[in-house]
């Protein structure tokens, strides 16, 4: 896909934003793992950093999605995981949906802060007991007049313990698992207070993506009114497998940009590193891995800017986006380990952006739908799945 000037500028704006406001901070942010989601949010959102393709009337740029490519390949210049991917919930998984299908009140309510940056939002889908089969979760939302009554809980909620509002896949009927669902817009606070029957039961320890706060909810008899629903009632699950294409284009987006950090950052160490009285890029095993890695790195490239290509166009890129997602969260794993490897000590010491990338890049092949999940939409879009 050819880049235009305009591109190349909003990836100039964001990498600035990044280098001021951001990275100056992340070290501290790890260590608390916690950053300050309204602060960031709201110079990300003064910049128009939030609403990059959503519509004008919502404050949003209006741009196409080619232009939201470029804020999630550039996202990864932070020095850390937990960040790009609290900004990634916030434009790319929990905002979609109600872009395209919210009505005009829902997306003046909750889609217009989110954007501005004065909302930060999650999304909710994941539960204790269902994972990436999204079909099997339980919390409900009954209607009960002009309200939904919703129990249940969700986990593993990136920005949980300070969102304002969630993006929840309830079951709101008892028919076929793939047409019971909605997506509603559940209010987590009110007046800067925890939304009655709402509970943060715990904010989750985790092995990487430190810098961003992930929590567990239950939610006990909260109503919220039907209005806050987006769109038609049974068609959630719909409306969050397209919305998870975005996502996993994030994914992928993100590590193009992990990927080549890693390598650069290997090649400048492996080249001022002596071992054994010459540099350690000079052994044939160390520069011939790195030129392979690079050579995937491109391959995925390729790859992911074909289903942007795609979905820009309006087409379904359902196939494309999730090929990039699998190549590019196990490509990921791949180049972290490698360089890793020839960082020697350094590479297993903490104050090393590439033992962050390595720790922080293994979500990748779970969240969004882990591998395995991939693996069986491509066989399904491919034709490949057995008969039954």
């Amino acid at each position: 896909m050819q880049l235009t000037h305009e591109h190349e500028e909003l990836r100039r704006t964001y990498r600035r934003f990044i280098e001021d406001e951001i990275n100056p901070h992340v070290d501290e942010w790890e260590a608390a793992q916690i950053f300050p989601a309204h602060e960031v949010f709201k110079k990300l959102g003064n910049l128009g950093l939030l609403g990059v393709t959503k519509p004008v009337a919502y404050g949003g740029l209006g741009l196409d999605y080619s232009y939201g490519a470029i804020i999630d390949e550039t996202s990864q210049y932070i020095n850390c995981g937990g960040i790009p991917m609290a900004i990634g919930v916030q434009t790319d998984m929990a905002t979609p949906a109600l872009a395209r299908f919210g009505s005009p009140e829902l997306c003046k309510d909750y889609l217009a802060p989110a954007i501005a940056g004065d909302m930060v939002a999650c999304i909710g889908v994941t539960e204790p007991s269902a994972g990436s089969d999204v079909a099997a979760i339980k919390t409900r939302a009954v209607r009960d007049g002009d309200d939904y009554v919703i129990n249940g809980s969700k986990t593993f909620i990136t920005s949980g313990t300070q969102a304002d509002w969630m993006c929840m896949l309830a079951n709101t009927g008892d028919g076929p698992v793939h047409r019971n669902k909605s997506l509603i817009i559940v209010p987590l606070k009110e007046g800067g207070k925890r939304a009655k029957g709402v509970t943060v039961a715990r904010k989750l320890k985790k092995l990487g993506m430190h810098a961003s706060d992930t929590a567990e909810l239950y939610f006990e008899d909260v109503r919220v009114p039907v209005r806050n629903r987006i769109g038609d009632e049974g068609k959630g699950f719909v409306y969050q497998m397209k919305q998870f294409q975005e996502e996993r284009m994030y994914a992928a987006l993100g590590c193009i940009t992990s990927c080549t950090r890693s390598i650069e950052e290997t090649i400048e160490y492996t080249r001022n590193r002596k071992a054994f009285g010459r540099a350690i890029i000079e052994n044939q095993v160390v520069h011939y891995r790195l030129c392979e890695l690079l050579t995937e790195v491109e391959a995925l490239r390729a790859l992911t800017w074909k289903a942007v290509e795609i979905h820009v166009s309006g087409g379904d890129c359902t196939c494309f986006a999730s090929m990039a997602k699998l190549k590019g969260t196990r490509l990921g794993r791949e180049v972290h380990d490698a360089c890793l490897q020839f960082w020697g000590g350094m590479g297993y010491m903490d104050e090393t952006l590439v033992s962050r990338r390595y720790r922080d890049g293994r979500l990748g092949s779970i969240g969004g739908g882990a591998d395995e999940v991939m693996l069986g939409i491509i066989a399904k879009q491919c034709g490949l799945l057995p008969e039954k």
